[in-house]
């Protein structure tokens, strides 16, 4: 089945005009995100996070934290945090932060949270935009600390940002949207005093890729490439991409060459001509703002080898393919849950 996309994650939006700046169950050769999403992930994510403390630990401050405009150093435990970076009010709620204001980059509507952290928040905090930020709306919010660790990592943007509060930036040396959920979860947790408990939910998160790892030892080494399909055609994810690492948490490896492609962003555009470039072990695909028959349909597509043989996994599920791009925690766990059993079925 083949639904049209609601309003599908402004991060994806953010892939499909950053590449152009740089430069249904029943379909053949496909194996189909479920709809819905197979029981028992609807709260893999939110329960993993139920024991959040409720207050900073001790010693915690003062804590100085680097990033890619310098460090930050805070004095005391923040008490009104704005975060507006990718998965930065998912990571704060995982720790045990009520932001006030936030980012709704999936966009999903409501308080921005996916099933993997529903009923998080005690209070639905302020929605502030993403890439274009409402910075008058934050400013009035008061916040003593601004999240900002997964964006593009403009200098206009961190300016902007840390004129009206401390502003954690994304890292050093990584591209737009490049920090990977250990930095922001290290990062973050360092920021709201919670560096030991931000240990264990990194463990948690390893441990849950090490069992469906160990499940599944045809993963571990298999090529596998991820991609997008939009109205301005087809992409393929370059390392450094949150769906890229998810993958090689599993075993998977990334096809050799694709990396090469990358012009300093994670999404690099590919013409019909070379879809050749998806062939792999397992392909992972899913459609932005268009239905997914509009590539799967198209014989070029369908003459890809591994799309020809079964190995390709289609993202049409909307819950799962927003808890793939998240990045975050909860969104992680749920989506190890969901597309753990597609992966195998695609190898099998």
């Amino acid at each position: 089945m083949t639904r049209t996309p609601r309003r599908l994650a402004p991060y994806l939006i953010a892939t499909a005009l950053a590449s152009a700046a740089t430069a249904g169950a029943g379909t053949a050769g496909a194996s189909t995100a479920p709809e819905p999403t197979p029981p028992g992930t609807e709260t893999a994510g939110s329960d993993a996070v139920a024991g959040a403390p409720t207050s900073a630990e001790d010693g915690a401050f003062p804590v100085t934290i680097p990033t890619a405009f310098g460090d930050v150093t805070l004095d005391e435990e923040p008490q009104r945090v704005v975060a507006v970076g990718w998965s930065d009010a998912e990571t704060a709620l995982a720790l045990g932060v009520q932001p006030v204001g936030v980012s709704d980059w999936l966009g999903l509507g409501g308080d921005g949270l996916g099933p993997w952290a529903a009923d998080l928040y005690e209070e639905e905090p302020e929605q502030l935009g993403t890439m274009d930020l409402n910075l008058e709306l934050l400013a009035a919010l008061e916040p003593d600390l601004i999240l900002d660790t997964r964006s593009d990592g403009t200098p206009e943007r961190h300016d902007a940002l840390s004129e009206i509060a401390p502003t954690l930036s994304p890292p050093a040396d990584v591209v737009a949207y490049g920090t990977t959920w250990q930095q922001q979860l290290e990062m973050v947790a360092a920021a709201l005093g919670r560096p030991a408990y931000g240990a264990e939910l990194a463990a948690s998160v390893d441990d849950a890729f090490a069992a469906a790892a160990a499940e599944h030892p045809e993963f571990d080494g298999a090529e596998a490439v991820v991609g997008a399909f939009s109205a301005d055609g087809f992409g393929i994810y370059v390392t450094g991409d949150a769906r890229v690492e998810f993958l090689s948490q599993l075993g998977f490896v990334q096809k050799p060459g694709i990396d090469e492609l990358g012009t300093g962003n994670f999404y690099v555009p590919v013409g019909d001509e070379n879809l050749e470039l998806f062939d792999a072990d397992v392909t992972v695909v899913f459609p932005i703002f268009v239905e997914a028959s509009e590539f799967t349909e198209n014989p070029v597509w369908q003459a890809v080898p591994s799309v020809a043989d079964g190995r390709a996994v289609v993202i049409e599920d909307l819950d799962l393919l927003n808890a793939f791009s998240s990045g975050s925690v909860p969104g992680i766990l749920y989506a190890i849950d969901a597309i753990t059993p597609l992966l195998a079925d695609a190898l099998a």
